[in-house]
């Protein structure tokens, strides 16, 4: 079965009880139980497990060819669940331009957890290699990155992780398992921002943790870790999960049209310094990027030649790009990323990141070229 296929399909079984098409939704809190505490019906309790997110969580693991995924309330606590997995003294590499929120994880819990961790820029291969240590338990892998869009090497990571010991998680949340599936390229562990391309309209928060072979016994802890310190989502949230990945495939494909005509524009206005986007030939992951994803993703960013105040003034010119965080969402959002990331800033004072939406992409050109002209 394809892909586009599948996402219709996955999950969307017609309810037992009623033939309902679309999904039900459970929002029950909790579920009856025997006398003696046994589940007749396999469910106690919504922090545990309900039956909403269980559908989401069959169907995700079908796109992404995984053995088990997790539902979460968003990507933070699906990345947390996983690192409150790792054994004491664990050490976790990073990337370098890690997204901003479990860079700050990291250095601001690690060490009351007792774990490690370094960044490295794991789109070099020697720098990623020198950056391993014998405690290091997990490389986290980004690609394309945020806000960079930097791309690795899926497979070259797994083999470099797995000679060590240690697994590859890839955060999937820019390309989706229809641009990308990690665990097809030797990947153990996707992590996603459900939140993002998935939820696909900007009216849920969520994330998702999708495991593959072998990684039965680390699910379970990361489940138990949901559970324990109660970073499950809610029913409701699963409900439009599983409906945004109906969509995904047909909104992947516009998103992916609109934001490779941005690119081009940008790349030849004499005001942008540089642009970051794998779809471009001269983007230094172009080729890689090629080859394990089947599109290049609907997120860029560029860099004015006027550095932090242009982009400042050109961010405030626009018209249909929203001032924002997050992404994925029909309408385009622009963001000043050092200026969203606070005291953990790692991103160049003159970027401006896009997650370019579903409108047209002559009005989306028109509206950067207004705001670049003044």
């Amino acid at each position: 079965m394809r892909l586009e296929t599948l996402a219709v399909h996955a999950g969307a079984a017609p309810d037992a009880e009623t033939g309902a098409l679309a999904p039900p939704l459970h929002l029950a809190t909790t579920f009856e139980h025997a006398p003696d505490g046994s589940l007749p019906h396999g469910l106690v309790y919504q922090r545990t497990d309900n039956p909403t997110q269980q559908r989401f969580e069959q169907a995700l693991a079908a796109l992404e060819h995984g053995t088990r995924a997790l539902f979460f309330g968003s990507g933070m606590a699906a990345g947390t669940a996983l690192l409150q997995s790792l054994p004491a003294g664990s050490h976790v590499l990073f990337p370098d331009d890690a997204y901003h929120g479990f860079r700050a994880l990291a250095l601001q819990y690690f060490a009351r957890w007792d774990l490690r961790c370094d960044f490295a820029d794991l789109s070099n291969l020697d720098a990623a290699r020198a950056a391993l240590t014998p405690r290091t338990v997990l490389l986290w892998a980004e690609t394309p990155s945020n806000p960079l869009l930097k791309i690795s090497d899926i497979a070259a990571l797994a083999e470099l992780a797995h000679a060590r010991g240690a697994r590859l998680l890839v955060d999937n949340t820019f390309a989706t398992p229809v641009l990308q599936q990690p665990l097809t390229l030797g990947a153990d562990i996707v992590l996603h921002s459900v939140t993002k391309y998935i939820g696909g309209h900007s009216d849920l928060m969520a994330g998702a943790l999708v495991f593959g072979n072998g990684m039965q016994a680390l699910a379970q802890q990361a489940f138990d870790a949901r559970t324990t310190v109660g970073l499950h989502g809610s029913p409701f949230a699963a409900w439009l999960a599983l409906r945004g990945l109906h969509s995904l495939p047909a909104r992947m494909a516009w998103h992916q049209r609109n934001a490779h005509a941005v690119a081009m524009a940008l790349s030849a206005h004499p005001k942008v310094a540089r642009v970051h986007y794998p779809g471009l030939p001269q983007h230094p992951g172009h080729a890689l990027a090629a080859r394990q994803m089947r599109e290049f993703g609907g997120m860029l960013s560029f860099e004015l030649t006027g550095g932090r105040e242009a982009a400042l003034a050109c961010a405030g010119r626009l018209r249909l790009f929203a001032n924002a965080t997050s992404l994925g969402g029909c309408e385009s959002l622009v963001e000043h990323r050092a200026s969203v990331e606070g005291a953990h800033a790692v991103s160049p004072p003159g970027l401006l990141r896009l997650s370019v939406g579903l409108e047209h992409p002559d009005d989306l050109v028109g509206d950067l070229l207004q705001a670049l002209a003044d």
